[in-house]
């Protein structure tokens, strides 16, 4: 695994998942505002879409991951996260075991996982392979109609474990419901709904970014450097493997 994606995954405090906004028809103005505002992780998330149609719009994302120095995130599917060279591929708990998943991609691509319970988180923080989990949902969200949501007691779970692999909460988060979240113990979030339908999706990052960034910061030691700087643009170029890949 290359230092440089294990270090900004390490520093991401931010996951988007997007869909490919054909309605709103501006994909490449939306990823600039957003990864320049503090996404850190971006992730094409939309169902239904063939595979070669996937590829066209992950090659957006990737162009854009790659000038902003962020990760670009394919979910589900290996092979797809192996044609588009992701840094990310992001398993559910019905999808390829991650045995296959590595045996497809390699030791090169960071591997997700989603826990929706106390034994699949304690198995995401544990099993080989896999470099960060997500917990949730928080709360019932469209996104995932009809999933039981386990809400803040498995992020309070989560938190307890104090393992060092990074794992974000997911499910509902936005502006109104952050506070709560970051109360809960996490440290880092998955959001959708909270960027993408916000009437101005740069604002809604760079605030949702830097109230994670600063709960961070407040929690380093007095003495100590904070694990990451309050302004989340202030380091945002050349952060992620695909800028490294670049240079």
């Amino acid at each position: 695994m290359p230092t440089s994606a294990r270090a900004s995954l390490s520093d991401a405090r931010l996951y988007l998942c997007t869909d490919a906004r054909r309605r709103q028809g501006d994909l490449p103005e939306f990823l600039d505002a957003v990864l320049a505002a503090g996404v850190d992780i971006v992730q094409l998330r939309d169902k239904g879409m063939e595979a070669g149609e996937e590829l066209e719009h992950l090659a957006v994302l990737a162009d854009a991951c790659r000038r902003h120095g962020r990760l670009l995130a394919v979910n589900d599917r290996a092979d797809v996260a192996h044609a588009a060279a992701s840094d990310v591929l992001h398993l559910g708990q019905g999808d390829l075991p991650v045995p296959a998943a590595r045996a497809i991609l390699g030791g090169g691509v960071l591997i997700g996982r989603s826990t929706h319970a106390e034994a699949e988180v304690d198995a995401a923080a544990a099993e080989p392979g896999v470099d960060y989990f997500c917990t949730g949902p928080c709360w019932p969200t469209p996104t995932k109609p009809g999933r039981y949501a386990p809400g803040l007691g498995l992020v309070r779970y989560a938190a307890s474990l104090r393992q060092d692999r990074p794992w974000f909460a997911i499910g509902g988060v936005d502006a109104g419901t952050l506070d709560e979240v970051l109360d809960a113990g996490a440290r880092r979030i998955v959001v959708v709904r909270a960027i993408t339908e916000a009437d101005d999706p740069a604002a809604a990052t760079a605030d949702l970014a830097r109230r994670v960034r600063e709960r961070v910061a407040a929690d380093a030691p007095a003495d100590a450097p904070a694990d990451a700087p309050a302004d989340p643009t202030a380091d945002a170029p050349g952060r992620g493997p695909a800028a490294a890949a670049a240079r």
